[in-house]
This record gives C-alpha cells, structure tokens and sequence, in this order.
C-alpha cells in the first residue's frame, strides 16, 4: 500500500556547530545546496556551519540561514536515495515553513535563501531595538493561558507557539515575562520556564521585522505545485500562493499553531512524518500530539543509509 507521506522541517534552536558536515562529505547534491549557498550569499557561510564559533552560529542572523541550507541539504540526499519517498504534504516549524516551502517545489533554493537572509537580520534587529524573550507554559490549556494573559494585558506578553498539549509558549518583554510568569502559577501552571532564545519570536516585538521583510514576500516567485502545504499560522492547509504570501508575513508577529497543523495533516491522512533536519524535535512533539503514525527522523547519513535498508519491509 502506498503511504501517504508528510516531510516536516524544523525551526531555529536546533542549531550546532558541525550540523550537516556528513552529508556534504559524502553526498554531491547535499555538497551542491552548501555551495550554492556559499556563492549566493557571497562569501563562505559553510565554514560557520561547519567550524563554528558556536556564539556567532546562534547568532539569529546566522542561525536561521544555517538551519534552512542544512535542512535543505539533507532533503536533496533523501530524494537521491530514496526517491520512492515522496511527499504528499511539507511543513515546517517557524522558519522550517521556508524550507517546507521550497521542498513543495513553491519557490526556488536561491529565491527562498534570500528571503531566509532578510528574515534572519530583520529579526535579528529587532531582536536588539525591542529586547525581549519566550517561556514554555507546562500543563495548561491554550484558552486558559489566553484568558489569564488577557488579565495582565499590560504586560504586553501573548502565546507564540502552541506546539503541542501542555507545552505552550508565550512572549514578551523579559519583565513582562516575569509579571505573567507569576500570574499564570497561580491560575495553575505547573512551570514556566525560561527559553534561551534571543528574542520575542511570533510576537508584536516582532513587527518591525514583519514590516521590513512584508515587500520581498509580496514579490518574490511563488508557483503552484502537486505538493501540498501546511502552515503555521492558521494550522491548515494552505493553496493559493498569495495567499501564502500573507501567512508568511503574519507568522513574524503571530502565535504559530504546530499542534493543529499537525492534526489537519492526520486528518486528511498522512500515515508517515519525516523529520529532515537538526534533532528530533517534531518526532517528541507528534508523540505528544498524540500521533499514531511513525516519525522517522532524519539528521545523519546513517538515518538515510538505515531507511534505505528498511524502508520496503518495515511498518513505516
């Protein structure tokens, strides 16, 4: 029987020094999407990838594109090897959106790498002019983390990412985190943990970038393609490219909905994830989610050279 199969790419935090290495040892088209890079970009970003230092790879300006040409690269081997492995539907945490878009064929790598460029120092600046941070609320439900937050809306802090039951994040100000860190213990939130990440991602300190970046996504080449897309902010299906265009400028400054992306792909019947990329974050997640299909993850050539093997005779 034919699977339906969905690749899944993931988002900033996931970098390391190192990442990817393998595949550009030993794959030419893997080596082709690094040098490719390199040649766009003007200059060698691969020896960052590569060799670091690490403080300036997690660099959001640098991260971002590093997690994009990986993610990438690793996709390109896994079409190589495995071509029987197509996929019905992409989707991709936060910045993994750009790279689920270029693996649906919507967009090419040297289009969507410039706009991964824009995105990471627009949201890098406003990382440095509107400071602020993220935390991870455990064991409450979206509508009674967004009722508590509307409480304290002074605080200016809002859900950033619902990724999966209890686990919601939220962001803000770093003391208007710490005013609704408080406040959401005593409405019953068992932690809320500080993330170590640089900014105030999928919120209204995010608007500047969101402005900054909205020209190029609403000129750059977006095709139709037999590949469906799942996007962040409304958790569905998304078809028409312009409409594409306005989910992408949205998701900057609004909470992305992974958990419910994740169900309207179970929905339509997708009965295999792949996780190309750094980690195995959206593997924990659809666990979390409650998903009963497998999620092979995919990070070293040794996860390609063991699918290859098992793929025809295993239950995946």
């Amino acid at each position: 029987m034919t699977k339906k199969i969905a690749f899944l790419f993931p988002g900033q935090g996931s970098q390391y020094v190192g990442m990817g290495k393998d595949f550009y040892d030993n794959f030419e088209v893997s080596r082709k999407v690094f040098d490719e890079a390199d040649q766009i970009l003007g200059f060698k970003f691969s020896d960052l990838i590569f060799s670091g230092p690490k403080e300036e790879l997690t660099l959001t300006k640098n991260s971002q594109l590093a997690i994009f040409i990986v993610s990438y690269a690793i996709y390109k081997a896994v079409q190589q090897e495995l071509p029987v492995l197509q996929p019905a539907v992409t989707a991709g945490l936060s910045l993994g959106e750009y790279t689920a878009l270029t693996a649906s064929g919507k967009i090419s790598f040297a289009d969507c790498l410039l706009l991964v460029k824009h995105r990471a120092q627009y949201m890098n600046d406003a990382c440095e002019s509107h400071p602020g941070s993220m935390s991870v609320v455990l064991g409450m439900e979206e509508a009674i983390v967004e009722a508590a937050l509307k409480e304290i809306s002074d605080s200016g802090v809002v859900i950033a990412n619902l990724n999966c039951p209890g686990q919601i994040v939220i962001a803000g100000t770093k003391q208007g985190l710490e005013i609704a860190t408080e406040h959401l213990k005593t409405k019953g939130a068992k932690r809320v943990l500080p993330l170590d990440v640089s900014g105030a991602f999928h919120s209204p300190l995010m608007k500047e970038a969101q402005e900054r970046l909205s020209p190029y996504l609403k000129t750059v080449a977006l095709n139709s393609s037999s590949i469906d897309l799942v996007m962040n902010t409304p958790g569905e299906y998304v078809v028409e490219t312009e409409e594409m265009r306005e989910q992408l400028i949205k998701q900057v400054t609004q909470p992305v909905r992974w958990e419910k992306g994740v169900h309207a792909m179970t929905a339509t019947g997708v009965d295999l994830f792949v996780e190309m990329g750094c980690g195995k974050t959206l593997a924990g997640m659809n666990k979390r989610i409650g998903v009963t299909a497998p999620t092979i993850s995919i990070e070293k050539i040794s996860d390609i050279e063991a699918l290859v093997k098992d793929y025809t005779t295993c239950n995946c």
